[in-house]
């Protein structure tokens, strides 16, 4: 039973004394992740991913190949917890470079070391992810109670549990998606910085936890290219909240760092990948979008022909068109890009109304509906998911607002929050107290673009998947702000000073002694 509830001054951590123990909303958050996911992924009925066709990109070149004969069949509907090693040569060249390899290695490498070395089993993978996630869920947690009650961090704790214990989160840790190093290191990118904020633990232990995770964020998917760019930009007034040398050298090379994690991410996504984006950034966004796709072509110096094409994907079985041809690299692909969809969506604001509300209907889904979490044997029809501990998601997409509207209403609600306690920082030149509202833009910026990198780079392709780091995004920010209405009590009662105690009766003419006419 509890002992005794300890409340927090301004100088000391919130805690609970549970038989002796001293708990913090922190580690009950945490630990609350961490039974929760452990009771998903690694009891039975195991819960996972299937494989949407995605998987051969990043494993083959890491050793590994599909070991059942009817792993085919099992495309989207079924979960698939092992895997071959390959025993000898490895001649499948790198088709994705990515962190995520490294995560994938150390895997293989403990898998070996106690399981076996011919089978790979994915929940040494996820127990990686696992562990990692419960710590960056410590700091976040730890970065926002910092200061409050122990009741109202225990709330806080609770409801960090609830949004981030959501098993359409942590289902990623056992699949080859790059979403499950998205959801580690955003969340530790997002801690760190707070705690920077906070002024909690080592300022130079802090900044290396925002450099590392910055970079293997950047760096695990091609369309976090921005990423990079955008966290450089903005933890740039960091180098202002010390005045030693060494903080202020060792900002200015992590931004700069990151800034070129982010470049060479963006150079180094492969021709085949850039054709698919492309060939879907018109099939399922310019041309599907338009009323007169012939037009819309023309506007590209595209032959009007190629308006066949509305509505398909690069891996539709009897396609019209051979998408690896000549034909479509020197016809097709060559006479358009990034930048000249972004322009022709700027000078057809109907379009990109459109376009940005169909993002918006897929921005608050955190597990895709066309993968299963079920293994085959386990008796699941086709594609069945799992509905343990995903209250928060099945809520988060059934009553989220579907305009692309209501994500601007709702960066302008949280920047209007911060901002005067940024800008109270600001008049003071109080550079650490700047930054809450700053790593919050960071975020959002994030987030959004990946949706901007999704619709005008692929269209509405896997665009689910695709708009992850938005939704991560979303509930990082919005738990930040529910925790400062829990943090403040902005629901208690205000209540009135006591009245002054009534005078005795008697001769009162002394207080007006030395009071003027």
């Amino acid at each position: 039973m509890i002992n005794n509830l300890e409340t927090t001054s301004l100088s000391t951590r919130p805690s609970i004394t549970l038989a002796g123990i001293r708990i913090t909303p922190a580690f009950a958050a945490a630990f609350g992740v961490l039974i929760v996911t452990v009771i998903a992924l690694f009891t039975s009925p195991y819960v996972g991913m299937a494989d949407n066709g995605d998987f051969y990109r990043i494993i083959y070149s890491n050793g590994l190949y599909f070991n059942l004969p009817d792993y085919d069949s099992q495309y989207f509907g079924y979960f698939v917890k092992q895997f071959g090693i390959f025993q000898y040569f490895n001649e499948n060249s790198t088709m994705v470079v990515s962190s995520q390899s490294l995560f994938i290695k150390l895997a293989i490498w403990i898998n070996k070391l106690l399981f076996s070395k011919e089978v790979f089993d994915i929940r040494f993978q996820a127990a990686i992810y696992t562990v990692l996630y419960a710590a960056a869920v410590y700091l976040l947690v730890e970065a926002i109670t910092l200061k409050m009650s122990a009741k109202r961090g225990m709330a806080v704790a609770a409801l960090a549990v609830f949004i981030f214990g959501d098993t359409a989160y942590t289902a990623y840790f056992s699949s080859f998606f790059g979403e499950s190093l998205v959801m580690v290191t955003m969340m530790m990118v997002f801690a760190s910085w707070l705690l920077l904020y906070r002024k909690r633990y080592n300022d130079y232990a802090m900044l290396a936890v925002l450099l590392i995770s910055t970079l293997i964020l950047t760096t695990s998917k091609q369309q976090n290219a921005p990423v990079g760019m955008v966290i450089a930009l903005l933890s740039l007034p960091l180098f202002w909240i010390r005045r030693d040398k060494l903080f202020r050298t060792v900002t200015l090379v992590s931004a700069a760092l990151m800034m070129f994690a982010g470049i060479a991410t963006y150079l180094n996504i492969s021709k085949e990948f850039v054709n698919i984006n492309q060939y879907h950034a018109m099939t399922r966004g310019v041309l599907m979008e338009s009323e007169n796709p012939e037009k819309a072509l023309q506007s590209f110096g595209i032959n009007e022909q190629f308006a066949i094409l509305k509505s398909n994907t690069y891996y539709d079985q009897y396609g019209t068109v051979d998408v690896k041809s000549d034909l479509l690299e020197n016809e097709f692909y060559s006479r358009y890009g990034f930048v000249s969809i972004m322009k022709y969506y700027m000078t057809h604001p109907d379009q990109l109304g459109s376009i940005l509300d169909t993002a918006a209907e897929s921005a608050y889904t955190i597990k895709p509906a066309a993968m299963g979490n079920y293994e085959k044997s386990v008796g699941k029809e086709f594609r069945a998911h799992s509905h343990f501990f995903s209250l928060y998601s099945s809520l988060k997409e059934q009553l989220a607002p579907r305009p692309f509207a209501f994500i601007l209403l709702w960066m302008a609600v949280i920047i209007g929050v911060y901002m005067p306690s940024f800008v109270s920082a600001f008049r003071a030149k109080d550079y650490r107290g700047m930054q809450r509202l700053l790593v919050i833009l960071a975020t959002m910026l994030a987030g959004l673009s990946g949706i901007v990198v999704s619709i005008i780079g692929a269209g509405d392709a896997d665009i689910a998947k695709h708009e992850f780091l938005f939704t991560l995004a979303f509930d990082l920010i919005s738990f930040q702000a529910a925790a400062s209405v829990i943090g403040r009590g902005l629901s208690a009662k205000k209540t009135l000073p006591a009245a002054p105690p009534a005078l005795p009766a008697g001769d009162y003419s002394s207080l007006n002694k030395g009071v003027g006419a």
